[in-house]
């Protein structure tokens, strides 16, 4: 089972190809969601040396760091690079 754990986001880094799929209305809705609601799903990271990889809920991690958060609830995973 996995564990949720508090990472900081600026030790996250997403893949330059993760960037391209990001929808601003998207961040801006979750945004607004987590502010009411809180953060429901954990993003999913996987760690690489001294900082974590992006693996799942890229406008997740937008929308907290739109909301100035420093910190994100996320899932360590262990995935394969692609």
């Amino acid at each position: 089972m996995l564990r949720i754990q508090k990472v900081r986001i600026a030790d996250i880094y997403v893949p330059t190809a993760r960037r391209k799929l990001l929808h601003p209305e998207t961040v801006r809705a979750l945004a607004e969601d987590i502010v009411e609601n809180g953060l429901k799903t954990p993003i999913q990271v996987r760690e690489d040396g001294k900082r974590f990889v992006l693996v799942e809920g890229q406008h997740r991690l937008e929308a907290m760091k739109w909301l100035g958060e420093e910190a994100i609830d996320a899932y360590l995973v262990h995935a394969r690079r692609h």
